[in-house]
């Protein structure tokens, strides 16, 4: 090939990354109306069908009528009220279970001979599916808010220990060392090495804790609650009130979107060089 191919060749590449560039750099000044007209277009779409007789109401009812059944649970205070009684229980739920797996988490890090008793527990029980203990969560319990406390807490507690732990064990530990030479006191170590440093581990823990807290909490309000989300929805899917059962998916969904970002900017407070590098 001569140099004159060579030089023709590499000045096409050229061009063609160019405009590449040139587009990726359009393309993410808009970005941020990608996700908003998909979903526009998605319902339209979806109204259209359920509106054509394409798609029967029974089982997809049109974006339209979930937003009237929407409106219509909100104005009746139903769907506050339910909404209310699950964030109580999830809230308790996961502040037992997080907190119990937080300091597990810290202690199994900690203490060698605790992480060696405590490990093949935990790679024993976290893979049990937490839907699959609520029968025996029930006959523990009963039918009533313990039983729902109970198996949000256990949905929250394995998480939040396993990231813990994950956190603490990838600290450096010429960190500790040199706190170790300076004679630092075991709990000037963990408030000021140990939990900064696996901070990101813990709040990354926090939002997968939630969130398994929370499909929990959903799943046992469905067989052993009289009200709640869950409750509110499985009386939907009996009376064949399909939209109020969407309607409880979507406060459901937004629930878990609030929290996300609430998370986020928590962590951008508590841990912005962490924030920054995710970025």
């Amino acid at each position: 090939m001569s140099y004159l191919e060579t030089a023709r060749r590499r000045s096409t590449e050229d061009a063609v990354f160019a405009a590449g560039r040139a587009v990726a750099a359009r393309l993410a000044g808009r970005e941020h109306w990608v996700l908003p007209a998909a979903c526009l277009a998605a319902l339209a779409a979806w109204e259209g069908l359920v509106r054509a007789g394409h798609v029967s109401p029974l089982y997809c009812p049109a974006p339209s009528a979930i937003a009237v059944a929407l409106l219509r649970l909100t104005t009746r205070g139903v769907l506050l009220a339910d909404t209310a009684t699950t964030l109580l229980r999830l809230a308790l739920g996961f502040v037992v279970g997080g907190s119990i797996g937080l300091g597990l988490g810290l202690a199994m890090s900690w203490s060698a001979r605790l992480r060696r008793i405590g490990d093949p527990v935990v790679a024993a029980v976290h893979p049990i599916p937490k839907t699959a203990i609520l029968p025996l969560i029930l006959v523990v319990f009963g039918i009533g808010e313990p039983a729902i406390v109970a198996a949000a807490a256990i949905g929250a507690c394995f998480p939040l220990l396993i990231n813990t732990m994950t956190g603490v064990r990838q600290i450096d530990p010429i960190y500790l060392e040199v706190a170790a030479n300076y004679g630092s006191r075991p709990l000037d170590v963990i408030l000021k090495i140990i939990v900064p440093a696996s901070l990101p581990s813990i709040l990354a823990g926090v939002r997968i804790a939630f969130n398994a807290a929370l499909v929990v909490t959903i799943a046992i309000e469905l067989v052993a609650a009289e009200r709640g989300l869950g409750a509110m929805m499985w009386l939907a899917r009996e009376t064949l009130r399909t939209e109020d059962l969407y309607a409880g998916l979507i406060v459901v969904a937004t629930l878990g979107i609030g929290f996300n970002a609430l998370l986020r900017w928590v962590a951008g407070v508590l841990a912005p060089w962490h924030s920054r590098h995710a970025a």
